[in-house]
């Protein structure tokens, strides 16, 4: 598949560039910073565009690929541009015609199943160091709902993401958080762009548009 990655850079991005290009797509990576680009894999096609000055670059790049991802996620202080951001790669997919999967946030995922309460609005479950940016991707999945015009699926990671190894092992949801046999809610970076490549690849359209992610076993 020809896939084009919106933040390729990032902690996710640079996960998804490199797994992709091991099961054999051909990627364009796209990033605001053409340094950061330059640090990737040579053999990859690289494209700098700042999509909060430039919000029409995904209707020219996006054409020609067979599906569209956004890894995107702003700067500390400006994390309501991920609304702008996600609306930008959405309506580039939109225009071209290809399957957009974004990126999304646990802030709307129910604790529990059958329980009201989500991430966001339960008292003291979010440190408030992170509350910016989980409002931030609350506001992009209500931009989702108001967005018909595009095949858009999301996938929302669970409460922690983690560094290390990916492990192929872990469990989907859909509105409610994955918690593993400790009763946290995690994920490594690298089985989250794991998870979202085998989205890309293996008949979306039979799944729910909204989806989560999250570790079942604690890894060794």
């Amino acid at each position: 598949m020809k896939i084009i990655v919106f933040g390729a850079t990032g902690e996710i991005g640079h996960h998804v560039v490199a797994q992709a290009r091991r099961r054999g797509h051909t990627i364009t990576a796209v990033a605001r910073s053409r340094r950061r680009l330059e640090e990737l894999d040579g053999t990859l096609t690289r494209q700098a565009a700042d999509l909060m000055a430039d919000p029409d670059a995904p209707r020219r790049l996006i054409p020609g690929h067979d599906a569209a991802i956004s890894t995107l996620r702003p700067s500390a202080g400006a994390e309501m541009q991920l609304v702008a951001l996600t609306r930008a790669v959405l309506s580039g997919a939109a225009s071209a015609g290809v399957p957009v999967f974004v990126t999304g946030g646990a802030a709307t995922l129910k604790l529990r199943t059958g329980d009201p309460a989500s991430v966001l609005n339960t008292p003291g479950f979010l440190p408030e160091a992170v509350r910016p940016i989980a409002e931030a991707c609350a506001a992009q999945d209500a931009l989702l709902d108001v967005t018909p015009d595009a095949r858009w699926y999301c996938l929302r990671p669970p409460a922690m993401l983690v560094h290390g190894p990916g492990t192929g092992d872990y469990q989907w949801g859909t509105d409610t958080l994955v918690s593993d046999t400790e009763g946290i809610s995690r994920i490594s970076y690298a089985d989250f762009a794991s998870a979202m490549l085998d989205l890309v690849e293996t008949g979306h359209d039979r799944h729910p548009r909204r989806l989560t992610v999250g570790w079942q076993q604690v890894p060794n």
